[in-house]
């Protein structure tokens, strides 16, 4: 049983016609496909996210010329670009595994209901405490499903006790994608940043874990305020476990990578004042009103407080029109209050 991230398809999706397909992600550049169809709003949001970070991995724009000339889908550029990662996106196996711990962790697994951030916890469920958020959801998690959730696990992961890092945006962050409106590729096309392609030695999995348990932090490659490890972060170290029926659990060691001073390009900033540090802005449990839009699309009086995501300030040099998607989990520290998903024309 085995499941390669970039040659297989394994990306459930919904198409312009009404149908359902799986694709690889190269596919993402054919003509038909709308949007993910995974079964949670999270899942397809962070689906977004792994496609265009695979873009930007692979073969991103080198400028807004570059970007400019290729808005037409080549899937078989974007096949043979992604070919070269194919080593190092197997879920299961022998050697490194995506977004998994190099070292084969030892220890009691954890139910594979910890890879999705509205799932009771160990001590929650202890106390029966499990009301709104809940257990024992997920017994066995398909290939698919299981490396989908682990993606969005490690992108969106909240505090989870003594050692357990959140993300390099913290717990739940907003998330701000432009939407064209004209299909899947369009939108990945529009959201990728502009760049040099990788390597696989860049991806965190490919080496020892840079453990933080001595308060080491992983800050970005030099003069930059990201990298290709921005869309694979690995806050968590983990190792998933199973069998015949699927991922049937997962082991989890403390003191992964504490990414300090990173700059998501899918996500807003904010400072609370000049010359201090930027910090992800988080959606609020409830109505997302008005007042909350202007700070997400278009910015706010004083410049230097607060600043739009990279993908929609690029999307101003490059094109413009079209809409914003605004997602993410609201977050009470290690408890989830709701998720946001939302989207509005664009100014």
């Amino acid at each position: 049983m085995s499941l390669n991230l970039i040659a297989d398809p394994w990306i459930p999706v919904r198409c312009a016609d009404g149908s359902r397909r799986i694709i690889a992600p190269w596919q993402m550049a054919e003509p038909g496909i709308e949007t993910p169809d995974w079964p949670r709003p999270d899942l397809n949001i962070a689906c977004l996210e792994l496609l265009i970070g695979l873009v930007y991995l692979a073969d991103p724009p080198a400028d807004v010329y570059d970007w400019d000339n290729r808005q037409t889908p080549d899937p078989d550029r974007l096949r043979d670009r992604l070919a070269g990662f194919a080593p190092a996106f197997n879920l299961l196996g022998d050697g490194p595994l995506f977004l998994q711990d190099m070292e084969p962790l030892t220890g009691d697994p954890n139910p594979p209901d910890m890879l999705f951030i509205d799932s009771a916890g160990a001590q929650t469920a202890r106390n029966n405490a499990d009301l709104m958020v809940h257990r024992g959801r997920y017994p066995a998690l398909d290939l698919p499903l299981a490396a989908m959730a682990l993606y969005t696990f490690q992108a969106f992961a909240p505090s989870g006790g003594a050692g357990n890092r959140t993300s390099m945006r913290g717990g739940g962050p907003l998330v701000t994608l432009v939407d064209p409106g004209r299909g899947l590729w369009p939108m990945i096309w529009a959201n990728v940043p502009c760049g040099q392609p990788a390597v696989p030695a860049s991806l965190p999995w490919m080496r020892a874990t840079r453990s933080s348990e001595k308060g080491l932090e992983t800050l970005p490659p030099d003069g930059a305020l990201f990298g290709p490890e921005a869309f694979f972060g690995m806050p968590r170290r983990l190792r998933l476990v199973a069998d015949e029926a699927g991922v049937t659990g997962v082991i989890q060691k403390p003191y992964g990578t504490n990414y300090a001073l990173w700059k998501h390009p899918l996500s807003p900033y904010y400072r609370m004042k000049p010359g201090t540090e930027w910090l992800p802005k988080h959606p609020r449990a409830g109505r997302f009103g008005y007042r909350n839009w202007l700070g997400i699309v278009a910015g706010q009086a004083k410049g230097d407080l607060s600043e739009l995501s990279l993908s929609l300030r690029d999307w101003g040099n490059r094109q413009g029109g079209g809409a914003v998607i605004v997602a993410g989990w609201a977050m009470d520290n290690m408890k989830p209050r709701d998720f946001t998903l939302l989207g509005r024309a664009l100014p």
